[in-house]
């Protein structure tokens, strides 16, 4: 009989244990649930009548679309900019008399280069009577053909052009 009355307080105090774990599992799941209302109304005041949570998911979605766009925008840049090497960007010109009896410097060297100085000169010679242009290869700021002065100074300028 003494080893039944041990077991029998034995019982006792763990069932009173479990009552009292069973008592604060209550206690807190009311906490938890008021303290989740609380939270839910918190954020739908910040979010001035819109969950703050859903307006943070939509932000990031556009942070996202932001992100691929800007790659795409870099893709493209990084294209144009191999690109634009290919491109006849620097220029050089110089006016000039072709003939001792025209005036106003009508005539012209015109140096038309790409980024790696290859391209063209054109010279165009305005006479009173005729006008003629003619245009010279440059391969590397070289001509392979003789040069006049101004050509020669049309694609200094042009080749010195940042």
């Amino acid at each position: 009989m003494d080893f039944n009355f041990e077991l029998n307080i034995l019982e006792v105090v763990i069932l009173i244990i479990n009552l009292m774990l069973l008592v604060l599992y209550v206690l807190n799941c009311m906490k938890l649930q008021k303290l989740r209302k609380n939270y839910s109304d918190f954020m739908t005041k910040l979010g001035k009548g819109e969950n703050i949570n859903e307006m943070l998911v939509k932000y990031l979605q556009k942070v996202d679309n932001i992100e691929n766009e800007n790659k795409e925008i870099e893709n493209y840049c990084q294209k144009l900019d191999r690109e634009s090497k290919e491109y006849l960007k620097k220029i050089g010109m110089v006016r000039y008399n072709a003939y001792k009896d025209t005036g106003s410097e009508l005539s012209f060297a015109l140096a038309i280069l790409d980024e790696r100085n290859c391209g063209v000169v054109l010279n165009g010679l305005y006479g009173r009577d005729t006008s003629n242009i003619y245009a010279k290869p440059i391969e590397n700021g070289e001509c392979k053909y003789a040069l006049s002065k101004e050509e020669q100074e049309a694609l200094k300028i042009a080749v010195n052009k940042k």
